[in-house]
């Protein structure tokens, strides 16, 4: 084997580096290119572009940098389509961006000591975490969020007025709602009257029948407004509580693994059946652990704003 390149990519050294399974395109010259992510102990993630044919040889570029984490990051890893690149680090957090537009689609923080690998399946929507706290920790992703690596700002943003009815429909599969696809089409439902949807409309006009289901779509239609909502006062929606629908001050994760305010939560378990307000199973334990590097990270973006 010979070295056909070598660059200074981290000051304080690599931890980590992965190519994209996948090639990108060039339109104009039908070349095609490699993604390569690296790691380093400057907290940073970096995405280069590689190129390599016989006729122009070998080049390698800089395109962007991610941010999100706090401390040295230790791994990196793309989704089996290139459409996502995962990273784990020294602050316990693992993140997933969109590739495309380096969006944060996930944080997660469930690990109690440092974050070392993670892994991509390659046909099926897993992730693999592992960590110095002795777990392997396996994540199943949604729909949902497969459809927001198309960037979930621009979709969100250009979704009350640009959204076909095709567009309606594709986002009814991707909620597990395809039987509700011919209905919609026949009623000329396009992204402007999805989000003006009634339980009244839903019943009257649309002849949904099933309580459960039109209950269904309108917690989805919500949940879209609220990330609309979210991305229009443009605090990032992982800081956003999804109880009280605002910036957390005093995060905690409760046993289902996501983070809540703590009071908000407090109020939720003393108030409700001892259920997760996400995803609406029963909780295994009531106790709430302060999320310290969530904290850490909404503090840092207040001062950013502040500046």
């Amino acid at each position: 084997m010979r070295c056909l390149h070598s660059e200074k990519a981290h000051d304080l050294g690599i931890t980590c580096c992965d190519f994209s399974s996948q090639p990108v395109s060039d339109g104009e010259r039908g070349l095609q290119f490699f993604r390569l992510a690296s790691s380093g102990q400057d907290c940073q993630v970096k995405i280069w572009i590689v190129s390599f044919t016989h006729v122009l040889g070998f080049e390698l570029k800089y395109k962007s940098t991610l941010s999100g984490h706090s401390a040295p990051v230790l791994a990196c890893a793309f989704s089996h389509d290139g459409q996502m690149l995962v990273s784990g680090s020294v602050d316990k957090s693992v993140i997933i961006y969109d590739t495309n537009t380096h969006n944060v689609l996930h944080t997660l923080t469930q690990h109690t000591r440092y974050v070392t690998t993670c892994a991509f399946a390659p046909s099926v929507l897993l992730l693999a975490t592992g960590s110095m706290d002795k777990t392997v920790n396996i994540w199943q992703f949604d729909l949902e969020t497969l459809g927001q690596a198309r960037s979930t700002e621009d979709q969100l943003k250009q979704f009350t007025e640009d959204w076909s009815e095709e567009d309606v429909s594709m986002w009814l599969c991707a909620q597990g709602l395809k039987d509700l696809v011919s209905i919609f089409k026949m009623n000329n439902i396009d992204g402007k009257e999805l989000l003006n949807l009634t339980k009244e409309s839903l019943a009257d006009d649309l002849k949904i029948e099933s309580l459960g289901l039109r209950s269904k779509v309108l917690r989805k239609i919500e949940e879209l407004r609220n990330k609309m909502n979210s991305l229009s006062s443009g605090i990032p929606d992982e800081f956003i509580c999804p109880i009280t629908r605002e910036l957390m001050t005093d995060p905690v994760i409760a046993s289902d693994g996501y983070s809540y305010e703590k009071e908000a939560m407090e109020n939720w378990i003393s108030k409700k059946k001892r259920t997760s307000p996400m995803t609406n199973l029963v909780l295994p334990s009531v106790v709430l652990t302060p999320n310290r590097t969530l904290k850490m990270a909404i503090n840092r973006w207040l001062e950013t704003q502040q500046k």
